[in-house]
């Protein structure tokens, strides 16, 4: 499982040691598993700068640090809510990239209704770059759906690296 994420996250590490830029995190329903697939690869600290997990309203304010009332309205496992999230994780870390993920993996209710299995991903970078993706694997089996999004957001992370030319 972590050797396959790693994999892919990897390939988008390479990218960033290769142009010396850096990417800050926000896992929510991945339970961290973004970062740790990142943080898998040798020298790591020369692109990762840090991150956080958002799994409560709380934690969202100390990981993200936003002004209160900035995410009023925004909905879990929506693409402009994993988004505004990559955008506030680049800001507070002074990143030159932000990814975030937003879902409910399953296995119990989400407490906004969110279906298990659904989840959004944001990418955030320089130069206005943006994108972000939707994952919906229709299923209730919490770790299968963590890895999915994990690879999912690492995935889009690593292709938008791959689209875009650096600094």
């Amino acid at each position: 499982m972590l050797e396959d994420l790693a994999a892919i996250a990897a390939d988008a590490g390479a990218l960033l040691k290769q142009r010396g830029e850096t990417i800050a995190v926000v896992d929510g329903s991945t339970g961290g598993l973004i970062s740790a697939s990142l943080l898998a690869m040798p020298g790591a600290s020369a692109f990762y700068l840090g991150g956080g997990i958002v799994y409560t309203l709380k934690g969202r304010r100390i990981v993200l640090d936003h002004p209160p009332g900035s995410l009023r309205g925004f909905t879990s496992a929506r693409e402009d809510y994993a988004l505004a999230q990559a955008r506030l994780i680049r800001q507070r870390y002074g990143a030159d990239w932000g990814i975030a993920e937003t879902g409910a993996s399953g296995g119990s209710a989400h407490p906004l209704g969110v279906s298990s299995g659904t989840s959004a991903i944001g990418v955030v970078g320089p130069g206005g770059v943006e994108a972000s993706v939707q994952v919906v694997t229709q299923s209730d089996e919490r770790l299968g759906n963590m890895q999915a999004f994990t690879a999912a957001a690492l995935s889009l992370l690593r292709d938008t690296l791959a689209g875009h030319s650096g600094r």
